[in-house]
């Protein structure tokens, strides 16, 4: 898996002229699921597909956002996978490359694209999204890894390594947990004992788990800015947005070590160049023109 993502990162690097760009990419939650899923997906397209196709797995995020998803990097960097073979949305023109007509798109985890990227949609081939793929009634639904899993079992059996067991495992285990079910379900137990039965020698899920769950909630490395922009949601209505932060803490904490006086003056640019449509006069903080834009939705 290294070697690949570093090859196709240089192939796109030195390829002034590429023939044909066969793109998987995920939604711009980027979380530990659809970025384990396109990763995996991309090397399974760059094996089986005919040669002259260039396979890449693109992360639906600039490259300076990458620092927010903790869990994504930690389990990245246990795996000895560099930041530095990623590509991100912006270091690929997926428009000129649209124009020429050498494009072709897999979307993982869901059926549409961002609204910038509306005109691409002509050159999606493939959609792999569990909402779509799983019962309703089911209380947890299948991840994206889950079914990427399935698809190389199925089609190219011999590309599962025990690195790449792990890093699929894990992220089946991540969706999980976040899904806050009880347990897991028979879908997802089954696939996950075909892993564990193949490869005796993963660490036990529990282990896992733990550190998983200690990930999650670690702002480690991050600043405030950082923090505050990590799992941000966007909420519309019409003409008005409104962006809202989740910080995991204790009270304590809080009023100690993450925001000191004078820490919610986040700066505006920074918070404005991710929400194109909040408007905050120069040193407002993010609470503060949240709040505001709370206001106006109820007048």
């Amino acid at each position: 898996m290294e070697e690949f993502l570093q090859r196709a990162k240089s192939k796109l690097n030195r390829s002034k002229r590429l023939e044909k760009v066969h793109v998987v990419i995920g939604p711009k939650s980027c979380d530990l699921d659809s970025l384990i899923s396109t990763f995996t997906y991309a090397y399974f397209l760059d094996k089986v597909s005919p040669p002259g196709v260039l396979c890449l797995p693109v992360l639906n995020i600039p490259r300076t956002e990458f620092n927010y998803f903790t869990e994504t990097r930690f389990i990245l960097e246990e795996l000895n996978i560099s930041d530095s073979f990623h590509i991100f949305r912006d270091e690929i023109n997926l428009h000129q490359l649209n124009d020429e007509g050498k494009l072709s798109i897999t979307l993982i985890g869901g059926n549409v694209l961002a609204s910038e990227d509306k005109t691409l949609e002509s050159a999606v081939v493939k959609v792999i999204n569990p909402v779509e793929q799983s019962d309703a009634n089911v209380e947890f639904r299948e991840s994206s890894s889950s079914l990427v899993l399935k698809e190389i079992l199925q089609e190219a059996p011999e590309l599962i390594t025990e690195q790449l067991a792990h890093r699929l495992r894990g992220s089946i285990l991540f969706k999980w947990m976040t899904m806050e079910s009880e347990k897991i379900s028979e879908k997802q137990e089954e696939i996950l004992s075909v892993l564990e039965e193949k490869f005796p020698n993963l660490p036990p899920r529990e282990d896992i788990i733990n550190v998983l769950q200690e990930t999650q909630f670690s702002a480690q490395g991050l600043s405030i800015e950082q923090t505050m922009l990590k799992d941000l949601k966007e909420l519309s209505d019409g003409e008005i947005k409104v962006a809202i932060s989740t910080v995991s803490m204790n009270l304590e904490m809080s009023r100690i070590e993450l925001f000191p006086k004078g820490a919610w003056l986040v700066n505006r640019d920074t918070f404005q160049s991710r929400n194109s449509g909040s408007k905050c006069k120069p040193g407002t903080s993010v609470l503060h023109c949240t709040l505001r834009s709370l206001q106006r939705g109820k007048e």
